[in-house]
């Protein structure tokens, strides 16, 4: 008797389909990849008890022809691409050629399409059993509609696993967000038990395209997002990133794509979060809606079964490309970049959603299009050590940018982006007034940032001082590892390090830079080589470094209970407008707050 024994094609499929169908979103994804493969413009979504009562999805592709239909139902029968070599540089969202036969193996399925405006259209249906497909003519204009009935009817265990209807849709409504997101010029229309979710109409102007974000991001996302545009060696990065005091709780509106794939990538992940390093209130998450560009032939899209992994051919030049970007491009958000564009009109403004509906915006706070990168000033830089005489001018009460009187110095309509100072309160406080109101600054948070900038700045223009150790540090490390050290020595040797491979399990740390005599070397070089390994780059000398400047710097600030003259508060106000990074602190903390006149005059109820 043979212990090998080839699966039966129900059970086959039925295994086959748990990579690809775990929960009803999965069939939505994946009947929507086809539909925009198919060159769809227009997608219409209706779905019944989360999904697992029913599925149906319409849209105004291709379609499929009659004697495809049935093959459409197979394993591994595709259109999109037909030899190894096509497998290089794949443009399409799906390619295996296996979503509906998965689909068709654990539900109720019947799929119906015409190729033609006019003319007659056919059905091929299953249900679960052996792929048997029966295809009859049926009426459907150009397109294709797939509806999908009592998931996991035929394997109970499974959908013993499903959770509540309001989880599985709410499952389903994230893909639909994702899917909405990648393509701006398709139009997408969902439906939950008769009742209409989204109307998105298809977005082909700039503004269409905000609105259609802030309708699945939410209005606040936009107010406060930067939109970026980069491109630079083959790569293109663009969308929107937020602000860092629009942080979250949870990564629940991060949103990236590459060549229009949404995907989820540690890669990603770790280069976005290097780029919010420390401007980022700790525990928080980054919000941002962005879309990487790329030749397909130097990605990987077959590495899952659903497609939500990638793997780039060279990963440290995407990494290194994503994090400059963003950090720059964050860096160079000044306060004048966060003011609104224009003095707005003081009746309540209406704006219009993606769907072509209304929605009432609270009174005088009309939805602000995202923030523009320029370029940045550049305060002027002073060495380490005079930085650690902690902006003496303060203490002497002589400012360098000169005493800048409120109504002095500049017309009414040259007032600086954070105005000039009336008062300070409670010895914490910078009151302020611009154009558009009332300004609060927190004074330590505002000089520590400023000073810690000048330190960063300073360091890098003088280099770092390095010191040769008297007995060199073993690490014993794996083979690995030390190839790592060998092959990037020159990156160590950058960053103050260098190292000596002594064996082949076996480094030898021979000089560290000064600024981190007192740390933890070993721990540091170990951490090093493990991002080396993992990500083909790393930040984390620089963000030690960054760490003690930091800390630095937060002594040397001025503390709270710290009288102010009016001419030192201005000139802090002035060297906050021209820091990168001003508008938090050291610890990703705000450090100054705007309230216009418009949100003064609804605290006292004025004109109402």
């Amino acid at each position: 008797m043979n212990l090998i024994k080839l699966l039966s094609p129900r059970l086959a499929n039925q295994i086959a389909a748990g990579e690809v169908v775990e929960r009803p979103a999965s069939v939505v994804k994946e009947v929507l990849e086809n539909s925009l493969d198919a060159g769809a413009t227009k997608l219409d979504i209706d779905v019944d008890n989360g999904g697992i009562k029913r599925i149906r999805v319409r849209d105004n592709g291709c379609g499929i022809g009659k004697d495809d239909l049935p093959l459409a139902l197979s394993r591994h029968a595709t259109s999109k691409i037909y030899d190894l070599d096509d497998l290089e540089a794949v443009a399409t969202l799906g390619f295996r050629g296996e979503a509906l036969a998965s689909i068709s193996s654990v539900a109720r399925l019947a799929l119906t399409s015409n190729t033609q405006a006019s003319g007659q259209g056919w059905q091929a249906c299953a249900e679960g059993r052996d792929m048997e497909t029966e295809v009859a003519p049926a009426a459907h204009p150009q397109g294709t509609t797939v509806e999908v009935r009592d998931l996991f009817f035929n394997t109970p265990a499974r959908r013993k696993f499903l959770r509540t209807e309001k989880t599985e849709f709410n499952r389903i409504d994230d893909v639909v967000k994702r899917i909405s997101l990648s393509r701006f010029d398709v139009g997408v229309t969902l439906n939950h038990n008769q009742r209409a979710i989204y109307n998105m109409r298809a977005a082909d102007s700039q503004a269409e395209r905000e609105r259609r974000v802030a309708q699945v991001c939410g209005p606040a996302f936009m107010q406060n997002a930067l939109h970026i545009d980069i491109e630079r060696a083959g790569l293109r990065l663009w969308g929107w990133v937020a602000l860092p005091a629009f942080s979250r709780s949870q990564a629940d509106l991060q949103y990236f794509y590459v060549n229009g794939r949404s995907i989820r990538d540690k890669l990603v992940t770790h280069a976005v979060r290097q780029a919010y390093q420390d401007i980022l209130y700790h525990g928080r998450h980054p919000a941002f809606v962005l879309y990487l560009e790329l030749d397909p032939a130097v990605v990987d899209v077959n590495v899952h079964p659903t497609k939500h992994e990638v793997r780039f051919r060279d990963g440290r030049l995407v990494h290194d490309f994503l994090f400059r970007s963003l950090h720059h491009a964050l860096a160079d958000v000044k306060p004048a970049d966060q003011m609104p564009s224009s003095q707005q009109p003081r009746e309540a403004a209406t704006a219009t959603a993606a769907t072509g509906q209304h929605y009432q915006q609270p009174v005088q706070q009309p939805l602000q299009q995202p923030m523009s990168l320029r370029p940045p000033a550049r305060p002027a830089v002073t060495g380490v050590q005079e930085q650690m005489s902690v902006y003496a001018r303060l203490h002497e009460g002589m400012p360098e940018t000169g005493a800048v009187p409120a109504a002095a110095a500049a017309g009414a309509d040259e007032v600086p982006p954070l105005g000039y100072a009336v008062a300070q309160l409670k010895g914490i406080y910078i009151l302020a007034e611009n154009a558009q109101g009332l300004i609060v600054v927190d004074m330590h948070a505002a000089h520590e940032r400023v000073t810690y900038e000048r330190m960063k700045t300073a360091l890098a223009r003088e280099g770092l001082k390095t010191q040769p150790l008297l007995v060199p540090r073993s690490l014993a490390v794996s083979q690995k590892e030390a190839d790592c050290a060998e092959q990037h020595g020159d990156t160590f040797q950058s960053l103050g390090f260098e190292l000596q491979r002594a064996g082949p399990e076996t480094i030898l740390v021979r000089q560290v830079p000064v600024i981190l005599q007192q740390a933890d070397v070993e721990l540091l070089v170990r951490d090093v080589l493990a991002d080396l390994i993992e990500y083909g780059s790393s930040e984390r000398i620089g963000q030690h470094i960054n760490e003690i400047l930091s800390t630095m710097a937060c002594h040397g600030s001025v503390r709270a209970n710290r009288k102010l003259t009016v001419p030192e508060m201005n000139a802090l106000l002035r060297d906050m407008e021209a820091t990168e990074r001003s508008g938090q602190c050291n610890h990703g903390r705000p450090t100054w707050s705007l309230l216009s006149l418009d949100e003064l005059d609804k605290l006292f109820m004025r004109g109402q």
